[in-house]
């Protein structure tokens, strides 16, 4: 079986070109991973996998987990694939997807390990917006100057659900807040909803430099981030704004703009992610699947 790899920019995304009936082939299969691993993700363009073969491949690449277990409007493609959409007759609860125009990613605010692979498939396109991001947060790390990396090392986040939908819900009532809370909960992972889901504390602390387990260390960022534990409020919201700022510059960032088939998997706890805003009714479409955490942030 052949297949050509295409680097798409020096630090960031790879693109594999292979005919849709070998994309599980274990030769593609150990090419996506290697490729995750040393460029955070790859597209497949064009490929237009059914769902049943974009879960065969998720399946190939670890244990999946339908990790939306709780947000509404998400379940029609199927078991185990979450539909992305802001179309009103899917979801008529948007706040969610309405989120993922600000840089994050997925799981930050969850009680389980975050996904280990998140895979987008694009079922339908937005006239206009719609493109996805992705920045490197390992080589954001990496290329930072020594003196910073020790100041940094050992500080620690908290993040919140309700940081993320801040930037579009200002004065969210009580009703809204008992939702978005809930869904930070995954039932499919065993855990529970607590009764009470009106306190302010629903936060993930999580440190701001993560040592992975493969020695790879990366940034912890993204919309959720709300402060830093022990810093006065304006100077650590300061230090995460700055953080992101260098974060997402064009060296360590891939934005896809995507043609119907098109398949992007990614490294999820390497990569932060955000959508161009596109409308209501426009037709945007996205299938998402994902693979099981298998680490914990610490």
């Amino acid at each position: 079986m052949t297949f050509e790899v295409e680097i798409l920019k020096p630090k960031i995304g790879a693109a594999i070109h292979v005919d849709r009936k070998s994309v599980c082939d274990d030769d593609v299969i150990q090419a996506c991973q290697q490729l995750m691993e040393e460029r955070t993700l790859v597209v497949f363009p064009e490929i237009g996998l059914s769902d049943e073969q974009q879960l065969e491949l998720t399946d190939r690449l670890g244990s999946r987990v339908y990790y939306a277990a709780n947000v509404p409007g998400g379940t029609t493609a199927g078991s185990d694939v979450y539909e992305i959409t802001l179309e009103s007759e899917i979801n008529n609860e948007p706040e969610y997807v309405l989120s993922t125009f600000f840089w994050h990613f997925d799981g930050a605010h969850n009680h389980a390990a975050p996904p280990k692979v998140s895979m987008l498939a694009s079922w339908g396109l937005a006239e206009k917006g719609g493109q996805t991001e992705f920045a490197n947060t390992y080589a954001a790390w990496d290329a930072l100057p020594d003196e910073e990396k020790a100041e940094l090392e050992g500080l620690r986040v908290k993040h919140s659900i309700i940081s993320s939908m801040r930037p579009f819900a200002e004065t969210p009532s009580d009703e809204e807040r008992r939702r978005w809370i809930k869904a930070v909960f995954n039932t499919r992972l065993g855990e529970e909803v607590p009764a009470d889901c009106d306190s302010d504390d629903f936060e993930k602390e999580h440190p701001l430099v993560w040592t992975h387990a493969s020695g790879r260390i990366s940034l912890v960022l993204g919309v959720s981030a709300d402060r830093i534990v022990g810093m006065p409020l304006a100077e650590g919201r300061a230090l995460i704004s700055r953080l992101m700022e260098w974060t997402v510059q064009p060296d360590f960032t891939y934005r896809h703009t995507w043609r119907k088939g098109d398949l992007v998997i990614f490294d999820n706890p390497g990569a932060l992610h955000r959508v161009l805003p596109y409308g209501a009714g426009s037709g945007r479409v996205m299938h998402r699947t994902t693979v099981t955490g298998v680490e914990l942030i610490a």
